[in-house]
């Protein structure tokens, strides 16, 4: 996320858009979810919201209605027949020695590895390329239950002390430990209440950003604002921290701390939410100096890449949307003194490293990876050649390293770790999966299709070779489309048995991404939010218009950002959908905003409390937009019980408003999962889980009863 057994496919074609299994069955009967009355007045527009009592997480009514909504749906689950066909095929697929994060720390390379079956991945040290590798952390014994979530690690400059982040439950609270990376003994150090944050190590401690500690029964829930960076020393308690920087006049204003290599400069950055913009301050490590900007005006993007001579890399999108990279110099740090290092290019510059006196660059080319390298002047020296068409990850490493790791992945082929000597310009494989399928039986392709403003929009088709476009073919339609956020060829273990029994797997990159630049993310913001919509929709009548499927084999799929993008697709083009699954989304544009984080999406969708931004947000709201008499595919709504970023009542509310309004046949579902929050603490048996429902109900409603031979 090599061989396999032959799967024999039976595509049993129903004649009616409702599935075989399922025609004669009456209507469910959704549990009871009581109305309230509550009006609310936005700008001299009334509107009902008679489920607000649902965003109670903490009531014992709430608690009622999602039990009962659960044991709806485990039994609707547990009554398809091949069901367990599924749970088995996926659980084998997943049955395979996994790697990930391969780094070099000093004389010391670590890598995380799983060998098949475990819940998460362990952390391994080995001293040398050829020494023997050990485990330095294994979180599969954090928690019996499974509940405790490896995050993030990081290693001492002196690779003294190992630190590591996890997150009970699946929150975005993280809980930080260290411990001897030598002995394996666990300090008693203990961090709490970090969140959107990371560890980097100075000296003997390390910096990090937090926020105030929560009431209990809010911290899931309540707004988290005024963050702060604080420096934690070695052997002392949180209480004892240093506050380094913060802003009490800007309760959204947070902050990121990043150590220079060489230990002289702490650069941190400013961010407001999802804001297009950040700032960059720095700090001098060597003397008692105040924290002092660098950009203090909402000019664009600037991401620190490391320090020079002196100076500051720092690639930025600031007059030019696919990013270029600039050297700023701290002491005159005003943009007319700023220097281009590396241009602007027709590809979205995705990522710089600084590592052995060479600038290696990502480069987004259709969505696929480029990788070229260039000398410290910006000269281009050379491309690192990729196994294949795919997306590559990785290269981090410090100026003084010779040696990276990067991690090559497609739809079709599992991550891949290689060891790229800088130098030589070589790359040599250093670990690598062996999945049980045959990757050589599926093929991919990306196609280019027209939005309905005639916007080009690429997308990725992914099925078994020799497959028949006849319009008779299970597919599963995937997109996000915002937030900057580009989407890019992967390999997913669970979507096999989908390839596998005939079905289609296709990938929309949507407008709102950044898969062009700066400009195709905003094509899809604020007032124009509706672009992305069309573009899905338009990706869904590419696939049945070229007849690799039709709206009665088509299923469609989005998380967070994307359970927003499907839920208001099947409100505006519900007959070309057999199935949808809006997953954790934000399906309440109107009150977002008053959650956990969800107040820092302004910057991206815009906010009801401002009359303009109302109007639009009112038009597309998932929640709003529900409408008796539409014939909506069957759904299955997706959320969890610790998610704290997209809070759970927005999933709550959007299935009772479904299950309310809704009068055909088709099931209108919840899935709650317990202890994940939004994405962190799926493991692998609540992965195999998910997905086991997710294609259960899919290919049910279908019509199709898969075989796996």
């Amino acid at each position: 996320m090599n061989h396999c057994k032959k799967v024999i496919i039976v595509l049993l074609i129903a004649a009616i858009c409702t599935p075989l299994f399922y025609a004669e069955e009456s209507a469910l009967k959704y549990p009871v979810a009581k109305k309230i009355e509550q009006v609310d007045d936005y700008f001299g527009v009334k509107v009902a919201d008679p489920y607000r009592w649902l965003e109670d997480v903490n009531s014992q009514d709430t608690a009622q209605w999602v039990a009962a909504q659960r044991k709806l749906t485990d039994s609707y689950l547990e009554a398809i027949p091949f069901r367990n066909e599924f749970r088995a095929r996926l659980t084998e697929i997943a049955n395979y020695e996994k790697y990930s994060r391969a780094a070099k720390e000093g004389d010391y390379y670590t890598f995380w590895k799983n060998t098949g079956l475990q819940d998460q991945s362990v952390v391994y040290i080995q001293k040398g390329l050829q020494g023997e590798a050990r485990i330095l952390l294994d979180p599969n014994i954090l928690a019996k239950d499974g509940s405790i979530t490896l995050t993030d690690t990081t290693f001492s400059r002196d690779q003294k002390y190992f630190s590591y982040a996890i997150s009970p439950g699946g929150s975005d609270w993280r809980e930080y430990f260290v411990m001897e990376t030598a002995s394996g003994k666990k300090l008693a150090d203990h961090i709490q209440w970090a969140k959107f944050s990371s560890m980097s190590w100075y000296k003997d401690g390390f910096f990090y950003s937090r926020y105030d500690e929560p009431k209990e029964a809010d911290k899931l829930k309540a707004k988290v604002e005024f963050q702060k960076i604080f420096y934690h020393k070695v052997g002392t308690f949180q209480s004892e921290d240093e506050l380094i920087y913060g802003d009490q006049t800007n309760p959204q204003l947070g902050f990121g701390a990043e150590v220079t290599d060489n230990e002289k400069y702490l650069v941190i950055t400013g961010w407001v939410g999802s804001a297009n913009h950040n700032f960059l301050y720095y700090k001098n490590l060597e003397s008692a100096a105040a924290v002092i900007p660098l950009i203090d005006k909402p000019l664009g993007q600037f991401v620190f890449v490391a320090e020079a001579d002196g100076r500051f890399l720092v690639m930025t999108d600031y007059e030019a949307p696919n990013f270029k990279l600039v050297l700023l110099d701290p002491l005159q740090p005003q943009k007319e003194n700023w220097k281009t290092v590396i241009p602007e290019a027709r590809d979205k510059m995705d990522g710089v490293s600084y590592v052995g006196g060479r600038l290696i660059v990502t480069y987004l080319q259709d969505a696929n990876t480029v990788v070229c390298v260039h000398d410290q002047a910006g000269q281009k020296l050379y491309d690192i050649a990729l196994p294949g068409i795919g997306s590559a990850s990785g290269f981090y490493g410090r100026k003084e390293d010779n040696e990276v790791f990067y991690t090559f992945s497609s739809f079709t082929a599992p991550p891949t770790i290689f060891r790229y000597l800088v130098k030589e310009n070589r790359s040599e494989l250093f670990r690598k999966a062996a999945v049980k399928f045959d990757p050589d039986k599926f093929v991919t392709t990306q196609v280019f299709y027209e939005s309905k403003d005639k916007t080009r929009i690429p997308m990725f088709i992914v099925h078994k070779k020799g497959l028949k476009l006849n319009g008779q073919n299970p597919a599963l339609l995937y997109g996000y489309g915002g937030f900057n956020a580009a989407m890019q060829p992967y390999f997913r273990a669970s979507f096999i048995p989908l390839l596998e029994s005939g079905g289609i797997y296709a990938m929309a990159c949507l407008r709102g991404g950044s898969e062009y630049g700066e400009e195709w993310h905003r094509a899809a913001m604020f007032e124009k939010k509706q672009n992305v919509f069309d573009d899905y929709i338009a990706a869904a009548e590419y696939l049945i218009a070229r007849g690799y499927t039709s709206a009665q084999k088509l299923a469609v799929y989005g998380a967070s950002n994307g359970g927003l993008l499907v839920a208001a697709v099947i409100n505006q083009r519900p007959e070309l959908f057999q199935v949808a699954f809006p997953a954790v989304g934000v399906l309440d544009m109107l009150r977002y905003h008053k959650f956990t984080i969800g107040w820092a999406w302004a910057g991206e969708y815009g906010s009801s409390e401002k009359p303009e931004q109302f109007k639009y947000l009112y038009a597309y709201s998932p929640l709003h937009n529900i409408r008796e008499g539409l014939a909506y595919p069957a759904t299955m709504v997706e959320t969890a019980d610790h998610d704290d970023r997209v809070f759970p009542a927005h999933s709550f509310k959007y299935i009772a408003a479904m299950q309310e309004k809704y009068k055909g046949k088709n099931p209108m579902l919840l899935r709650v999962e317990t202890k994940v929050g939004h994405g962190t603490g799926s493991n692998t048996s609540k992965t195999i889980d998910r997905y086991t429902d997710m294609f259960s109900f899919m290919f049910y409603n279908m019509g199709i009863s898969p075989l796996f031979k």
